[in-house]
């Protein structure tokens, strides 16, 4: 085989492995977003032209579909409080209190970024399903029966992500999303 010939074919395969394993790395994690608060992963300047090429790129992959930050933040979860991976084998409470923004919800994807389909339909709680008198100290348990007031569906096994979205978020909140109190994920009962 000739030399060109040769040196094209490993140009083609090294520009496509590069650029799956890129793509790969942005669709699995959040982290290349940059700002980190406990388990949870964030950007600035999210659905915006002036957001990184990683905020970007990972957006782009993910489907997010993402609102300037003036209107939303994103914060994605791949791993409890603890750093361990989210797993449907596991059940989980996650408690948090007053979110500064008009509105927040916390929804349930699978890795790459879907919800996963359960039987309940139930994939979300918003800020507006909690009553005033939890406002500031709510909790949220994930897994496959009811266990409380709030809950989402775990119907299976595999890994997953949590996305809390502040919608219309403070100045303060802002400003401050990798150091002010988020909500924690707590794991709890697994099975084998």
């Amino acid at each position: 085989m000739r030399t060109g010939i040769r040196y094209g074919i490993m140009l083609a395969v090294g520009l496509a492995l590069g650029s799956g394993a890129a793509a790969l790395q942005l669709k699995q994690s959040f982290a290349a977003m940059g700002i980190e608060n406990g388990p949870w992963r964030t950007g600035e300047k999210v659905g915006t032209a002036d957001a990184s090429v990683a905020t970007r790129a990972t957006v782009a992959l993910r489907g997010l579909l993402a609102l300037p930050e003036r209107e939303a933040i994103y914060f994605n979860a791949a791993t409890d409080s603890q750093g361990r991976e989210l797993s449907g084998k596991c059940r989980y409470r996650v408690t948090g209190g007053a979110i500064n923004a008009r509105w927040w919800s916390l929804t349930l994807y699978d890795k790459a970024g879907y919800l996963i389909p359960n039987p309940a339909g139930v994939y979300s709680v918003g800020s507006a399903a909690i009553p005033p008198a939890e406002k500031a100290n709510w909790t949220v348990d994930i897994a496959r029966q009811r266990t409380g007031a709030h809950w989402i569906a775990m119907p299976d096994d595999q890994p997953f992500e949590l996305t809390l979205r502040a919608y219309h978020p403070s100045r303060d909140l802002l400003a401050r999303r990798g150091s002010v109190p988020l909500p924690r994920i707590e794991r709890g009962e697994c099975r084998a």
